[in-house]
């Protein structure tokens, strides 16, 4: 069944889910210990997480690595104006004609309407306050909080994004939380262990866990994004800007988009790239 490459309106819109047809969707959706640098930005050393996959019970479990990695997910509420279209009467000269008969002015509506949109976002430099999340959940955005895990919010700015990428940096007030270091995205393999953390739906922020279903996939949104990680680990409108990590607590992806009939997810989420985020983080941040 074929895909299209257009994207839909970009982010999830609080106030109703709309029924999609199979269309690739933006999303409003690291692997060794090994850090990699990035100039003028925070990048801590793994943690070794590998070695403390068990519960309190003793079996196996990711308990230990989320209460790790958890508190540096964020979740993003975006107020933006966005265009209406003139209503349909207003374009019909029958109804101008009947206005100009009567004297009756012409209805003043308003051009614009106020759009709440929902993604997930990802601390990078706890110190500095950035927050990685995806370009297009911020469009035409008027308004941007960025909300932790233990419910503190704050109001964020941007202060720059990379079109290529579909990547931006937040910035929120310096905050006392381990950042997520970015791992080597050119070391995943197919049927490598992820997990996705965002906030789909606006439910709050959820964990999914799944593989690494292909690497370098092209041809999505009209391959604007390049080459992206697929993965089945759950992915859904909400989880935008949302970090996809190993399982040595490093991020190796920002989830960005998906393939569903609906809208949801059928198991085929797409992230960009660490390495390619920490290329865009750094054109960003330039001097910063």
């Amino acid at each position: 069944m074929p895909v299209s490459s257009s994207p839909l309106r970009f982010g999830w819109p609080a106030r109703a889910l709309w029924p999609l047809a199979l269309h690739a969707l933006l999303l409003t959706a690291c692997v060794m210990p090994q850090p990699i640098e990035t100039a003028g930005i925070e990048t801590p050393k793994s943690s070794g997480a590998l070695s403390g996959l068990m519960s309190s019970a003793g079996y196996p479990s990711l308990a230990p690595l989320m209460r790790q990695v958890t508190p540096a997910v964020v979740n993003i509420a975006v107020e933006a104006k966005v265009a209406n279209d003139p209503h349909a009467f207003l374009r019909d000269p029958d109804f101008r004609r009947f206005l100009d008969r009567f004297g009756l002015p012409m209805p003043e509506l308003d051009e614009t309407e106020r759009q709440r949109s929902l993604g997930s976002g990802v601390i990078v430099d706890a110190a500095r306050g950035y927050v990685m999340t995806n370009e297009h959940l911020l469009k035409d955005a008027t308004e941007i909080m960025v909300t932790l895990k233990d419910r503190r919010s704050f109001r964020a700015r941007r202060i720059g994004s990379d079109d290529a990428t579909d990547l931006a940096i937040l910035k929120i007030p310096p905050v006392s939380i381990q950042p997520l270091p970015l791992g080597n995205s050119d070391r995943l393999e197919v049927g490598d262990f992820v997990v996705a953390i965002g906030n789909p739906f606006g439910l709050g922020q959820t964990v999914t866990l799944g593989i690494v279903s292909a690497v370098e996939r092209s041809s999505i949104s009209g391959n604007r994004l390049g080459e992206l990680i697929q993965t089945d680990a759950s992915i859904n409108p909400g989880n935008s800007g949302g970090p996809l990590i190993n399982l040595a607590g490093e991020v190796i992806g920002i989830n960005t988009a998906l393939i569903g009939p609906t809208g949801g997810n059928v198991g085929i989420g797409f992230a960009v790239p660490s390495n390619r985020a920490r290329a865009a983080l750094k054109k960003v941040m330039g001097g910063r």
